[in-house]
């Protein structure tokens, strides 16, 4: 491997195509479209093997030759392969054949999928030279930045909404990260964060370390195949923020497929969110290849992105597999936050609740076999 490549080959424009050099940055010079990391899967495919994999320690770095760091990681080793758990009864309630639940309720430090994506950005932001994170934040994200960034010995700060829950802010403060409040909803908190990080030169996870930030979510779609038998669900419905979980979930999918690790198969992936904040399930179910933003309004904050900035590739993704997408009120988000722990032992926040009832309301015609609904929040 070549010192700061790894298995990467370069940052390539979604758009475009054009191809830059692995560094901190997240947007093409000439059409403004987004990057992301592009890999040599050639050279790949001759160490990630089945076997290979079954070997290596039961965490998201198991994987490692898929995610964007040149050497070993450094921070966020215990992170990932979270329980993948059948929920029978749930699924009853629920009228669907088959329920599987990805619950990355249980990661490591935080108790959020965050902590995948934040591991992967800041192993590479130390590879990079970076000493100060920053990230903005409507809670989650904050938290798994502090916690890593202090673990691993960087300097952290975190933008967040001045309105946010007061138990969210007090976990960052806990790890020592310097926590500002923007009096604004969180897309015009990350429009500031988008100055800043031009400005002093930090690793701001979701902005200028956006495109290695965002693949750590691929694990997840990874270690739902392999817990799977080596098999692709049939319909995966996924929580939409940004969107990027859901677009990575299926690269994940797609990458396996390239590999040969698993044998290619007709899927669907869905999503979901809430109804103070759905402009990519509104525009889903228009029929729409774009979406209008909107100012949030719900109790899901952990969702509550206007302006999702993988709307429009989410909207794609869903369109190619046949997907589908439908948004849940705060009324229904919170009957189910008291149904699902009697349907299994857990007690979900409103994010969570938002999968117990998405599938009933946006997939009544599906035959399902198999569904995966990952639990993120």
């Amino acid at each position: 491997m070549d010192k700061n490549e790894g298995f990467m080959r370069a940052l390539k424009c979604r758009e475009c195509g054009r191809e830059y050099p692995l560094t901190a940055n997240h947007v093409c010079e000439f059409d403004f479209g987004p990057l992301e990391v592009a890999y040599d899967y050639d050279k790949i495919k001759k160490t990630l093997t089945r076997q290979a994999i079954g070997t290596r320690a039961k965490s998201m770095w198991r994987y490692r030759e898929l995610l964007p760091i040149a050497d070993d990681p450094t921070v966020g080793l215990q992170v990932g392969f979270t329980p993948l758990v059948k929920a029978d009864r749930l699924a009853k309630k629920l009228g669907i054949r088959e329920l599987w639940i990805k619950n990355d309720t249980v990661n490591y430090p935080t108790l959020s999928f965050k902590d995948r994506v934040v591991s992967v950005a800041l192993s590479r932001a130390k590879e990079l030279g970076f000493t100060t994170v920053a990230c903005a934040s409507t809670g989650n994200l904050a938290n798994s930045v502090a916690a890593n960034a202090a673990s691993a010995g960087l300097r952290a700060y975190v933008f967040i909404p001045s309105d946010l829950e007061q138990g969210k802010i007090m976990n960052s403060l806990v790890y020592g990260a310097t926590v500002i409040g923007i009096k604004g909803h969180y897309d015009e908190v990350n429009r500031l964060c988008a100055e800043i990080a031009g400005k002093f030169g930090w690793a701001f996870v979701n902005v200028n370390m956006r495109p290695y930030y965002a693949e750590g979510s691929k694990s997840m779609g990874y270690e739902i195949i392999e817990q799977c038998g080596w098999e692709i669900p049939k319909h995966t419905v996924v929580p939409m923020a940004s969107g990027s979980l859901l677009t990575k979930i299926q690269k994940s999918y797609q990458e396996f497929t390239k590999l040969g690790l698993v044998e290619e198969t007709e899927y669907h992936v869905h999503g979901a969110q809430a109804t103070g904040c759905s402009p990519i399930s509104v525009a889903q179910k228009a029929g729409l290849d774009f979406f209008k933003p909107v100012k949030p309004n719900t109790i899901a904050k952990s969702l509550a992105i206007g302006t999702p900035a993988d709307g429009f590739y989410a909207l794609r993704v869903m369109k190619e597999t046949g997907g589908a997408a439908d948004d849940v009120t705060t009324k229904k988000s919170v009957m189910a936050s008291g149904c699902s722990p009697n349907a299994k032992a857990s007690s979900p926040k409103p994010p969570v609740a938002l999968r117990s009832v998405s599938p009933r309301n946006s997939l009544p015609r599906a035959r399902f076999r198999r569904m995966i609904r990952p639990c993120s929040a």
